[in-house]
């Protein structure tokens, strides 16, 4: 159908066709034959299938001809230049485009030569570029031109030739390819170090999708890949997230102690301690001495001595020592994790003190008073917990100061709760003198 609505005249040329394949089948088994008198018959008869309409018997003359390209070309180029010929005809059909173009890639996996294969994917993704039908095709080649770029040491160039397919729009890719892809955008980027373009790609990827049963596999090398991008981050709670979704999919305990190693390297938040009271509860915690002392101990109100008698064990795990970016990662972890000690030993002698002597709290979490000091200006900083240090007395009050409205609400409940007390006394009072006197 032509723009204006009006049914476009089709001419019937399938005999013709069958004549002319018959025709050119029997002249290319010549060993004397000429592949440009060949290829001339074929053009003269595409282009009146073409014109005419006639698009099952278009395709059909486009195949073959490609086909005979392939056998007496002397070389990739001449059949990577018919191909190019037969799709880019003046108003070409794109049944024809789009056979032509299935055609050809099982040739990929044929070429023995790297530089015959790279320039056929790349002649291929040429002629799918812009072509709605043909998306499936371009995505598919479009990773394989990255691979192979990749396997050549050009990493940048790889994950540039990814980034430019936006894979997530495209309605021709089922959801697994869709991921797949993605994965392999996230893969190639964060091995070109381009964090921000990663996370921007991890944002790509349907969450709810990776949680449908058949994704197990995907799910695990989603949440393995952002645990490359949190470590990049200094993220350790989101990397505690990310081992334990690895851990619930595949129940390996590996992940289970990198989970718990890195919650207690997490900043101390409800989320946290939502997280250490729910893994306290699984059952496999108990078959890991070590990370299950380590998760009492922070879910206690106790002060915990540095080191740990878990310390050695704990940070001994593969999770704790990878590095990120040519970084190593293992000190910067292990001084973290006295950090957060301190900060629970603090927490802990808030619960209990109103104010203490900072030489005697230095004492008893065995620090030095400036190290104190400072864990405690950084604590009331970011809000987890309310304290005033007195320099001169060496006097540090945990207390929260209370406004007169307070204080003079909390005396109303007090003398309420007070006067009821009397009442329910006076009450029994009567109660037993009555029952004496009936008696």
């Amino acid at each position: 159908m032509t723009d204006s609505g009006r049914i476009e005249d089709r001419v019937d040329l399938s005999h013709e066709t069958n004549a002319l394949i018959q025709q050119t089948s029997e002249m290319s088994s010549d060993s004397s034959a000429n592949l440009s008198d060949i290829l001339n018959l074929l053009y003269a008869l595409e282009k009146k299938c073409r014109v005419g309409n006639d698009t099952s018997s278009l395709v059909k003359i486009c195949e073959h001809t490609l086909s005979i390209a392939k056998k007496l070309g002397k070389s990739l180029d001449e059949t990577l230049e018919c191909l190019n010929t037969l799709c880019t005809r003046r108003s070409q059909k794109s049944k024809a485009v789009t056979a032509l173009v299935q055609a050809a890639l099982p040739w990929i996996e044929e070429c023995s030569n790297a530089d015959d294969k790279l320039s056929l994917v790349v002649a291929l993704r040429n002629i799918t570029d812009g072509k709605i039908l043909l998306e499936a095709e371009r995505a598919r080649l479009t990773l394989q031109l990255s691979k192979m770029k990749e396997e050549a040491g050009e990493v940048g160039a790889a994950a540039d030739i990814l980034q430019e397919v936006h894979v997530e729009t495209y309605g021709a890719l089922s959801k697994r390819e869709k991921i797949e892809f993605l994965l392999e955008q996230m893969r190639v980027t964060l091995l070109k170090q381009d964090f921000v373009r990663a996370a921007i790609v991890s944002n790509k990827i349907n969450r709810k999708v990776l949680s449908e049963e058949g994704m197990e596999e995907h799910r695990v090398r989603f949440f393995s890949l952002m645990t490359e991008y949190h470590r990049h981050e200094k993220d350790a709670y989101n990397l505690a997230v990310d081992y334990h979704t690895i851990y619930k999919t595949n129940s390996d305990l590996d992940a289970l102690k990198a989970t718990i190693v890195f919650l207690a390297l997490s900043p101390f938040d409800m989320e946290q301690q939502d997280m250490l009271n729910r893994i306290s509860a699984d059952e496999n915690i108990e078959r890991l001495d070590a990370y299950h002392s380590m998760i009492k101990m922070l879910l206690k109100k106790e002060i915990i001595n540095y080191p740990t008698p878990q310390q050695v064990e704990l940070e001994s795990i593969e999770a704790f020592n990878i590095g990120v970016a040519g970084l190593h990662l293992t000190s910067h972890w292990h001084a973290i994790f006295h950090t957060r000690l301190i900060q629970h030993n603090i927490r802990v002698a808030a619960a209990y003190y109103r104010r203490i002597h900072g030489s005697r709290l230095a004492e008893l979490l065995s620090l030095d008073t400036d190290r104190l000091e400072k864990e405690i200006s950084a604590m009331v900083s970011d809000g987890s917990v309310y304290a005033k240090i007195d320099r001169p007395k060496d006097i540090i009050r945990f207390s929260t100061p209370k406004s007169a409205e307070v204080v003079l609400s909390d005396w109303t409940s007090d003398i309420s709760e007070l006067l009821g007390l009397v009442d329910s006394t006076s009450h029994l009072i009567h109660q037993e003198i009555m029952t004496r006197a009936v008696s």
